[in-house]
C-alpha cells in the first residue's frame, strides 16, 4: 500500500527545493525572482573570475551571453538591497557625494579611482537601467549608465570621503568579495534566502499563484470529469459557524462527488506562508475528516524545509503530502483516484 502521508524526512528525499526549469521558463515574466534564481550561479562565476582588477568583471561579463548587463546589475541591486528608488535619491545628491564625478576607493589595499560618465547627466531609476519588471527580460548590453551603477554598487562602500551616505557605505560591499568564490557563494545564497524588500510581498504572492496554477493544470490534464477549482470552497466547510466559506488553494471534486482540499506552498525563500498553513492544519483536517473529506499538501522549496516545526505539523495533519515535481504530483493524482 502506498504511503501517502509522508514525514518531513520522506518528503525531503523527493523535494526539488528549487523552481523547476520548465516553470521558470513558462512564468519568467511574472516575477524577477525566478530569473535571478536561475542565473545566480553565472553571477557568482563572473565575480569569481574577476580577481585581477576592480573592473575585471567587465571582461568576464562580456565573455558570457547568459547574463546581460542589466540582469547582472539587478543581482547587485537585490544583493545590496539598493532599489531603484534608492538610486533616484542618490542621484539627487550625487554632486555633493562625488563633487568632481570621481569615486576614489580602496580595493585589496590599493587606492583606485573611477570616473562616472553617465550618472551626472542621466536619469537613474529602474526604467533608465532596464531593471524593472518590463525591462529586465529584455537583454541589454553594457553601456556607460549601467557601468556607472555597477561600479557604485560594487565598490561604493570602499569609497573615501566624508560625504558618502550610509546606504552606500553599509550596503555596497560586494566588490570586496570579488575572486573569493566560497565567500561569494555564502553571501549570495544567504541573501537570496532573506527576501529583500525590493522583491518581497507581491512577488511572494505572485509565485504562490504560479505554483497553484501549475498544480491545478496538471490535475485538470489527468483527472477527466473532475471539478478542479483554485481558491475554491467545499460545501459545509466554514471557518466561522457558517458565515464564511473556508477557502482552499485548490479544491477537487470527483465524478463520484468526493471532495478533496489541496494546499500548495513552494517557497525558495523562507517566509510566513508555511507558518500560516501549519497553524491552520489541525483544525482544517479535523473539520474535513468529520465530513468525510480528505486534505493534501504540495510542499517544496528550500525556504519551507528550513521551517522544520511548521512542516512537521503539516505532515501530521495531511492525508497526502507530496513535493513539487511532475512525478510527485503524479503521486497526488494516484491518491485522488484511489480515495475517490
Amino acid at each position: 500500500m502506498v504511503n501517502y502521508a509522508r514525514s518531513p524526512e520522506e518528503l525531503s528525499r523527493k523535494a526539488t527545493l528549487y523552481w523547476p526549469g520548465e516553470l521558470l521558463e513558462k512564468e519568467r515574466s511574472a516575477s524577477v525572482i525566478p530569473l535571478l534564481i536561475s542565473t545566480q550561479d553565472k553571477f557568482i562565476s563572473v565575480l569569481h573570475v574577476a580577481d585581477s582588477a576592480p573592473d575585471a568583471w567587465k571582461l568576464a561579463l562580456g565573455a558570457t551571453n547568459e547574463l546581460p548587463a542589466n540582469l547582472f546589475l539587478k543581482h547587485l541591486m537585490i544583493l545590496s538591497d539598493v532599489s531603484g528608488e534608492n538610486l533616484k535619491r542618490i542621484k539627487t545628491d550625487f554632486g555633493r557625494i562625488f563633487p568632481d564625478g570621481v569615486m576614489s576607493y580602496s580595493w585589496r589595499g590599493r587606492l583606485h579611482s573611477y570616473t562616472f560618465e553617465a550618472i551626472p547627466t542621466r536619469r537613474l531609476d529602474n526604467d533608465a537601467l532596464s531593471v524593472g519588471g518590463d525591462g529586465l527580460p529584455i537583454a541589454r548590453g553594457l553601456d556607460p549608465l549601467i557601468e556607472d551603477a555597477i561600479m557604485l554598487l560594487l565598490h561604493g562602500a570602499a569609497s573615501v570621503g566624508n560625504s558618502i551616505p550610509d546606504i552606500i557605505r553599509e550596503r555596497c560591499v560586494i566588490g570586496t568579495l570579488m575572486g573569493e568564490k566560497a565567500k561569494l557563494e555564502r553571501f549570495v545564497r544567504q541573501r537570496y534566502i532573506w527576501v529583500s524588500r525590493i522583491t518581497g510581498g507581491a512577488t511572494a504572492n505572485a509565485l504562490g499563484q504560479i505554483a497553484q496554477d501549475y498544480v491545478k493544470d496538471m490535475l485538470n490534464k489527468e483527472l477527466k470529469g473532475w471539478s478542479i477549482v483554485r481558491n475554491g470552497s467545499i460545501p459545509g466547510m466554514s471557518q466561522n459557524a457558517g458565515e464564511t466559506d473556508m477557502s482552499f488553494d485548490i479544491t477537487a471534486r470527483s465524478p463520484t462527488n468526493r471532495w478533496f482540499a489541496i494546499e500548495v506552498s513552494f517557497q525558495f525563500t523562507t517566509n510566513s506562508v508555511i507558518e500560516r498553513k501549519s497553524g491552520q492544519a489541525e483544525a482544517r483536517a479535523n473539520l474535513l475528516h468529520a465530513a468525510g473529506h480528505k486534505i493534501a499538501y504540495v510542499v517544496d522549496g528550500a525556504g519551507n524545509f528550513e521551517r522544520a516545526s511548521a512542516l512537521a505539523n503539516i505532515c501530521r495533519h495531511s492525508d497526502c503530502t507530496v513535493a513539487f515535481s511532475p512525478e510527485e504530483i503524479g503521486v497526488l493524482i494516484e491518491f485522488l483516484r484511489e480515495k475517490s
